[in-house]
């Protein structure tokens, strides 16, 4: 019979979605079958299985650290916010429309089955399910209609794992606080608790664990220390510029502009890592500088977004820089390509309730949305000179606009998979380009074609660089670390699993 284990936090960002991945790194690794599982997540960095379906990175993160394919039954609802008080509502991989806080507030109980079904699926094919909760199962205002967290763990008849970030400060006040707003039944849960991102000495925290196991009877399970050298996907824009090294030696520096609705950065985490890259975020309106490139990344909210740079003065100097200094890149990805063009277009409301805004008009494009979300995995070959010609990549696109060709445009790939068609735009000068696809530095060969491409114009020699940044090994450093800080034999009994030989 498959076994469950789950996952909570005293708060958002505090690590469970790492621990998690790392969980199911080791049960993989001590050769069970394991998947995780989020019933519901709130984020804009979602991805694409390989059957078309959108859903959360960091369970895609967690299903290649678990060494299976991602499914969509492993995050069955994805929230993805479109502003402070709405979000795009994707059940079982597509969107079902928009709602405001409270309508989906009072939607949520329609959705308990079909999480449980997810669930029950996933039951029938892993021997082990690592389940991941939302922010923290305390909200005493949410709760009536939780379907992430304790309902969740009585749904899987789960033990919990608190897991709380004593970084943030208020370690101890924000456990008891947790545990007291937790019902009898809810509290008896809680198996345990792991202290994450820990700096300095442990004997410090003794006094404070041996409070909470007295007056809870709940023991610490492990310390993880506050790493800086392993690179796993964060799962918000809470960890934006995690890896961004301030003086760090480099020949390439990349800007990112940080939008307010910046979705899928995590297209830039391994180009960040490259040891000749220096890459930065820089919120709209703060000084861009001299970069060799700078690039739009993907938004959920494009139009907003784009009146956004209007309104700080950010497209000013984007396009001071573009057509004044001639020396910068720049490159849009999905949202940032359709920024790139003339007119934004949304007559049906499908994005927002403006109609229409003005792109930054670097490329003879238009861009009108359409009800119609693509979501697919794609194959493509490079098509334009200024590139390796030829050069195949991998990735997936996410959008719901449909973007046509002006004049001066020739195209930066041809897709082969799984249709025959042209995505993206090049400038004449080869100083403006875009793409829809996401993932696109994720592929090792174009990451440094890109690269070698920036220093070519910088008049730099282009060193042969092999070595592939991997992350199956940062999942396996990952598990070290976890095994060496938290006791797993302890685990393996809370979650009643016979530890293989």
């Amino acid at each position: 019979m498959s076994k469950s284990i789950m996952i909570q936090g005293t708060g958002s960002g505090v690590g469970k979605s790492i621990i998690v991945a790392a969980l199911c790194r080791i049960f993989k690794q001590d050769g069970y079958t394991v998947a995780p599982f989020k019933s519901q997540n709130m984020a804009l960095n979602s991805g694409v299985t390989m059957d078309g379906m959108e859903m959360g990175r960091a369970q895609i993160t967690q299903a290649e650290a678990a060494g299976i394919e991602p499914l969509v039954d492993m995050n069955p609802i994805l929230l993805k916010p479109t502003c402070d008080t709405g979000a795009q509502v994707i059940v079982c991989g597509k969107p079902i429309g928009n709602m405001q806080a409270v309508e989906y507030h009072n939607y949520k109980p329609q959705l308990i089955e079909i999480i449980k079904q997810c669930f029950l699926r996933l039951q029938d094919q892993y021997e082990i399910i690592v389940i991941e909760g939302a922010g923290s199962p305390a909200e005493i205002n949410l709760k009536d209609n939780d379907i992430v967290n304790m309902h969740m763990a009585r749904v899987a008849d789960a033990p919990v794992i608190l897991v709380v970030d004593i970084d943030k400060g208020g370690a101890f006040a924000w456990i008891v606080g947790t545990l007291e707003l937790l019902t009898e039944d809810e509290r008896t849960r809680i198996k345990g608790i792991i202290i994450n991102k820990f700096r300095g000495d442990k004997t410090l925290l003794e006094s404070g664990l041996k409070y909470i196991e007295e007056r809870y009877g709940v023991p610490t399970l492990g310390i993880i220390p506050y790493f800086h050298d392993i690179y796993i996907e964060e799962e918000d824009s809470l960890g934006l510029g995690k890896w961004a090294m301030e003086g760090k030696p480099h020949d390439i520096e990349i800007v990112v502009i940080q939008l307010p609705h910046i979705s899928n950065f995590t297209d830039f985490d391994l180009l960040a890592r490259e040891t000749d890259v220096y890459l930065r975020y820089a919120k709209p309106g703060e000084h861009l500088g001299n970069p060799d490139m700078i690039i739009l990344p993907g938004t959920k909210s494009t139009i907003a977004d784009m009146n956004y740079l209007h309104t700080t003065g950010c497209s000013r100097e984007i396009l001071s820089i573009i057509n004044n200094q001639r020396s910068t890149v720049l490159l849009g990805i999905c949202g940032g390509f359709q920024m790139l063009g003339t007119n934004i277009l949304d007559p049906d409301h499908i994005e927002s309730a403006i109609a229409a805004t003005n792109g930054l008009g670097l490329l003879d494009i238009t861009t009108t949305f359409s009800p119609e979300k693509l979501t697919v995995q794609i194959k493509a070959q490079v098509c334009h000179e200024l590139l390796e010609l030829g050069l195949f990549v991998t990735g997936y696109e996410i959008h719901m606009g449909n973007t046509t060709d002006g004049n001066g445009i020739t195209p930066l790939f041809n897709i082969i998979y799984p249709e025959n068609r042209y995505d993206g735009a090049v400038r004449e000068d080869g100083l403006v380009m875009g793409t829809y696809i996401h993932g696109l530095f994720d592929n090792h060969g174009f990451r440094r074609t890109f690269i070698n491409y920036l220093r070519k114009r910088k008049g730099l020699s282009c060193p042969t660089i092999t070595k592939e940044i991997s992350r199956e090994t940062e999942y396996d450093r990952l598990a070290k670390m976890i095994r060496e800080n938290v006791d797993m034999e302890r685990i393996y009994r809370i979650a009643d699993i016979r530890k293989s030989t």
